[in-house]
């Protein structure tokens, strides 16, 4: 039996092997093959990660800006160079197909992209006499250490929008992937340091709550940015702001999207379908609620039909859907859909018992759409994070919005319609950070920044774009006066006043 390799440490510009005697299983989702074993890092090497990074921030941060954007505009090209390969391993390790695997390497690279132009987003401002003789002006600084917690549903992406920005800026970082599925992030890592990013500038350990407590309490960690679960986002939040750090949790949600019955129907039904059920349900911005408006109630059997025609299998073959990430995931969105069907909803399609032929012990379940869903249900309250689309129905548009307004998630939504009208109405009057106008994921490019809201996000600044950047900078305002040699030395102001 051969020996199962061991995903790394990254520390101060060296993989090693980690000391500690917990380990845990890689898994391939499609296969219940063990790929590697992560370790959880003992709290000697989060130290020895941190210390690291603090110790590089001394001249990290004075790397002229020219010279950090080049690495990036280095990475990018990397990582176009190894995409099957990244995407390969993904897959791999987390069950997603080929092209939706690409296509989270991508959505990844193009927040590398924005970083290599950080010249022009990290500029300050500059008044002259302001007062008599008295210019001010403001610099946008690094703030130190910050840190990283990335999910299991994007471990390329996710990790993409963190580091880059974070060390484009002139932070130092500690990054903790997910323990699921690390191994395509530190792929990811190798090709970062081959581009040029400096020993302890980019660190990685590894680890489960334990390793979560220590970088939320290390004193010289200053900013965390998360994404994953309300719990654990609400949970990081907390525990770090109160040790005086900086953070952003982009959490859970239950996004909804309205349709119109005078939407185009086989735009907006298979929009909705790949929206439902692509990647197996597991994005934080899938559309797992659709509400029917009207004579749009009517769309259901070719909805159905649609879901039926998808192919699930291993994510190595491209089907339509892979399997989910674990058997735990699996039981837990097979015990959702039972509870939906005893709390009254109506089964239309049920995805628990499909069979992938060759992958009999994959953690696979099909579409699975219930109808006469109502507020309250689990399948509702909860966030599945499976294939499952919960159908409402809804006299008007009215209605409609104020059953979203009426959740507290606001992650994204959507509308489909061809009336302009209502178009500008929906995004005018729902309370939620991403809006959708016949675009069922709108996840914004990185020139914009992810604005999740209420209960899917946690403090105040995306996670890229404009906005990460202030989060990682800190505003320093300096206010000057210069004297000519000769000139007198006046007299003494004894008030707050500039003249």
């Amino acid at each position: 039996m051969s020996r199962l390799p061991t995903v790394k440490l990254l520390i101060n510009g060296e993989f090693v092997e980690s000391r500690t005697e917990q380990w845990r299983e890689v898994i391939n989702p499609a296969t219940q093959q063990v790929l590697a074993r992560v370790p959880m890092a003992t709290a000697e090497e989060v130290n020895a990660a941190v210390s690291a990074a603090r110790t590089a921030f001394a001249s990290w941060k004075k790397t002229p800006i020219g010279t950090r954007a080049r690495i990036f505009l280095k990475l990018q090209q990397l990582i176009r160079e190894h995409m099957k390969e990244l995407a390969a391993i993904l897959t791999a390790e987390q069950g997603k197909t080929l092209a939706d695997a690409e296509g989270d390497v991508f959505r990844g690279l193009e927040v590398v992209e924005h970083a290599a132009n950080i010249g022009t987003l990290q500029l300050g401002e500059y008044a002259e006499n302001v007062a008599g003789g008295v210019d001010t002006y403001t610099v946008m600084q690094p703030l130190g250490v910050c840190a990283g917690i990335t999910p299991f549903n994007f471990p390329a992406m996710i990790p993409l929008w963190m580091f880059p920005m974070a060390i484009a800026t002139g932070n130092t970082f500690v990054l903790k992937p997910s323990e699921q599925d690390p191994m395509v992030t530190m792929r990811l890592v190798e090709l970062a340091l081959q581009a040029g990013i400096p020993p302890g500038v980019l660190n990685v350990v590894h680890g489960g709550a334990e390793v979560v407590n220590a970088i939320c309490d290390h004193p010289d960690i200053k900013a965390i940015s998360f994404v994953g679960s309300t719990h654990v986002g609400t949970h990081v939040y907390h525990r770090a702001s109160q040790n005086g750090k900086r953070v952003q949790c982009m959490m859970g949600a239950k996004n909804h999207a309205i349709v119109l019955p005078d939407a185009n129907k086989e735009q907006a039904l298979n929009q909705l379908t790949g929206a439902a059920f692509g990647a197996a349900g597991q994005r934080c911005m899938a559309l797992s609620v659709a509400v029917l408006v009207g004579e749009a109630q009517q769309w259901i059997p070719e909805l159905v039909a649609k879901a039926r025609s998808l192919t699930i299998g291993a994510g190595h073959d491209n089907p339509d859907l892979g399997p989910l990430i674990s058997c735990a995931a699996r039981e837990r969105v097979a015990g959702l859909i039972a509870k939906g069907a005893a709390e009254g909803a109506k089964l239309e399609l049920d995805g628990r018992h499909v069979h992938v032929d060759g992958y009999e012990h994959g953690n696979f379940i099909g579409p699975t759409i219930f109808s006469g869903v109502k507020p309250g249900m689990a399948i509702y309250q909860q966030e599945v994070f499976g294939p499952v689309l919960c159908l409402l129905a809804a006299d008007t548009l009215d209605d409609a919005i104020a059953l979203i307004n009426a959740n507290p998630n606001g992650n994204g939504t959507a509308i489909f319609t061809q009336s302009g009208a209502a178009a500008r109405k929906f995004q005018e009057e729902i309370d939620v950070g991403q809006v959708g106008i016949n675009v069922p994921i709108p996840v914004p490019v990185p020139l914009f920044s992810f604005t999740g809201s209420r209960g899917s996000k946690l403090g105040d600044l995306g996670p890229y774009g404009k906005q990460v950047v202030l989060f990682y900078t800190q505003t320093k305002t300096v206010t000057s006066r210069w004297f000519d040699d000769d000139a007198s030395s006046g007299k003494v102001h004894t008030t707050i006043a500039l003249r």
